[in-house]
C-alpha cells in the first residue's frame, strides 16, 4: 500500500463526503455514544479493500478499533463477516460510505480479475489491466486487479512509452514512432520500456524491420492473424494481445500464444460485490 497516496485519497474522499458535518448523525446520535458494527458479506466472491477499510477507520478516528477475519484475496460466501469496528458510533458512521464504495468496487474487481485468471490456468498467458479505470480511483483498482491475481500494465503515462495508433499517425510512421521514442530515452537519461501497438500483420513487419521495442501489443486481430503474429515475433518480443477480449473468448486468445492478454473491462464496466456495514 501506498501510505502517502492512501492518505490523500481517504482525506479527499472524507472531505467529500463530510462538507459541513454529517447532520444525521449529530442530529441523532450523542457525540459520546459507542458502537460496534460488522462488514457482512451478502456474495460470493473474492474480498478486496480490507487493508484499505482499517486504514479508512484510522484516519476517521485513531480511537476506532478493527478486528479482521478475512484478508484481501480469500474467497467469501454469503454470511462471512470480514471485519468488526467498534468506538464512537458517529465516527463509524462517518467513515461507513466509504468503507463500503471502496471495498465492494475492488472486490467486484478482484473478483472478475479472479475468474478470468483461472480461466487461464492452462495457458502461460497473464491477465493485464489497462489505463480504462475511474479518475481518482486507479491506484485501488489497480490494487484490486493485483489482489484477484492479474498483473499490473503501465500505472500511468509517466512509466512506459506505449506507442499506439494515434502516436504512429502524429508521428508519421511506426519506424519514425520509434525511433523518435528511442532518441527521447537516450536524451532525457531515462530507462522506460517501449511498447507499440500494431493494428495488422503489414504494421508488424514494420515493428519487426525497424526493432528496438520490448513489447508489441497486437490490436484487434483475428485468431488465425493472432497466431501467425505470435509465430513470426518468434519470441523477440514480449507479446500482448488487445481489443474485444471478453470472458467468453479469452481462452481462444490465450490459445494463440500470446505472454499477456489485457482487458479493460476488468476496470470498467465490473459489477461491485454487495456487502453492508451493520450495528449490532
Amino acid at each position: 500500500m501506498d501510505k502517502q497516496l492512501i492518505d490523500q485519497f481517504i482525506k479527499n474522499a472524507i472531505a467529500e463526503d463530510l462538507g459541513d458535518g454529517d447532520h444525521t448523525s449529530l442530529s441523532t446520535i450523542p457525540a459520546d455514544a459507542q458502537g460496534k458494527a460488522k462488514l457482512l458479506i451478502k456474495e460470493v466472491g473474492i474480498i478486496a479493500g480490507v487493508e484499505l477499510a482499517v486504514e479508512i477507520f484510522k484516519q476517521v478516528d485513531a480511537n476506532l478499533t478493527t478486528e479482521v477475519f478475512i484478508n484481501d484475496g480469500a474467497e467469501v460466501k454469503v454470511g462471512d463477516i470480514a471485519l468488526t469496528v467498534s468506538g464512537n458510533s458517529q465516527s463509524i458512521l462517518l467513515a461507513e460510505r466509504l468503507v463500503l464504495n471502496c471495498m465492494q468496487r475492488m472486490s467486484g474487481i478482484a473478483t472478475k480479475t479472479n475468474h478470468i485468471v483461472k480461466m487461464l490456468s492452462g495457458y502461460h498467458t497473464q491477465l493485464l489491466d489497462t489505463r480504462k479505470t475511474t479518475p481518482g480511483l486507479r491506484y485501488l483498482e489497480k490494487w484490486a486487479v493485483r489482489i484477484g491475481g492479474g498483473v499490473n500494465h503501465r500505472i500511468g503515462l509517466y512509466d512506459m512509452i506505449l506507442i499506439k495508433d494515434n502516436h504512429v499517425d502524429y508521428a508519421g510512421g511506426i519506424a519514425n514512432a520509434i525511433n523518435a521514442a528511442n532518441q527521447y530515452l537516450k536524451d532525457k537519461n531515462k530507462q522506460l520500456a517501449i511498447e507499440i501497438e500494431v493494428r495488422d500483420l503489414a504494421e508488424l513487419d514494420q515493428v519487426l524491420l525497424t526493432g528496438h521495442v520490448d513489447r508489441i501489443m497486437l490490436d484487434n486481430f483475428s485468431f488465425s492473424d493472432l497466431k501467425l503474429a505470435v509465430n513470426k515475433i518468434n519470441k523477440q518480443y514480449i507479446t500482448e494481445a488487445s481489443g474485444g477480449i471478453t470472458e467468453e473468448n479469452v481462452t481462444e486468445y490465450a490459445a494463440c500464444g500470446v505472454d499477456y492478454i489485457s482487458m479493460g473491462a476488468l476496470t470498467h464496466s465490473v459489477k461491485s460485490l454487495d456487502m453492508s456495514l451493520k450495528a449490532y
